[in-house]
């Protein structure tokens, strides 16, 4: 059994929801605890049955919850040590609940791989969580899609990716120079084209179900990300369950 929900996705805040057999896991924690524990309440979990939480890197939109979440509820942290050392909050975390993380760790039942992503923060990583025959990806905040982020989606039965951007939209719109260079660069933000031709390289499973995640909201829209992703998937032959992760109202299944 798996559930994933995407309690939130975007600028102001991240965090999804990743359960297997009886593990219980969040992705990232951007938003505040007391949303976090409504979120989950929705789906009939408690945030006290969390097994843990797994950081992909240490900006604000994704660990803004950490410091509530361990004092209150003391849940086990998980991420790189130079995520941890970056982290603006750091101090106001509990140092029992910080576990440093190499590549590889179990938590419950389940077996999770990190894998390095290009993205202007300490040591960014995605996350591949395997139960005993389902795997769930998880890509976001990266600049490109690198041979080894690639593969790491291969084969995925769950994929939350990011598709964070129109490239069009980036150019024409009315953010300062330097801000267009660093979304649109090879250390910013994947745009729907590139998440597109991500998802048409991969090894597919059939039955793969897809989060369009991390859209922003100045520079893409719902229905262009949509229509660009499924127009490249789809001229390259294939058909794909494909869902649109939201800032602001959680999506799952």
């Amino acid at each position: 059994m798996i559930q994933v929900h995407v309690l939130a996705s975007g600028s102001k805040g991240n965090s999804t929801y990743v359960q297997i057999g009886d593990t219980k896991l969040l992705v990232d924690a951007g938003i505040s605890a007391r949303r976090i524990k409504a979120s989950l309440a929705n789906i009939g979990v408690a945030i006290e049955e969390l097994n843990g939480i797994l950081i992909t890197h240490e900006h604000r939109d994704h660990i803004n919850g950490l410091p509530t979440l361990t004092k209150k509820y003391k849940l086990p942290i998980y991420t790189r040590p130079d995520t941890f050392r970056s982290m603006v909050c750091r101090s106001e975390i509990v140092d029992e609940c910080c576990n440093q993380i190499g590549d590889k760790l179990g938590i419950g039942g389940l077996k999770i791989e990190s894998f390095n992503i290009s993205h202007d923060a300490a040591d960014p990583v995605g996350f591949c969580i395997y139960g005993k025959d389902v795997k769930c990806t998880v890509a976001t905040d990266l600049g490109f899609v690198t041979s080894s982020v690639q593969k790491a989606l291969d084969n995925s039965d769950v994929l939350v990716l990011e598709a964070n951007h129109d490239v069009d939209l980036v150019k024409n719109g009315m953010y300062p120079q330097y801000l267009k260079q660093r979304i649109l660069g090879n250390r910013g933000h994947l745009s729907n084209a590139d998440a597109a031709w991500a998802l048409v390289r991969m090894e597919k499973q059939k039955h793969m179900k897809v989060f369009l995640a991390h859209l922003s909201a100045e520079n893409n829209r719902p229905s262009i990300a949509r229509e660009t992703v499924n127009k490249i998937v789809r001229e390259q032959g294939y058909e794909l369950d494909i869902r649109l992760a939201s800032q602001s109202q959680m999506v799952g299944l």
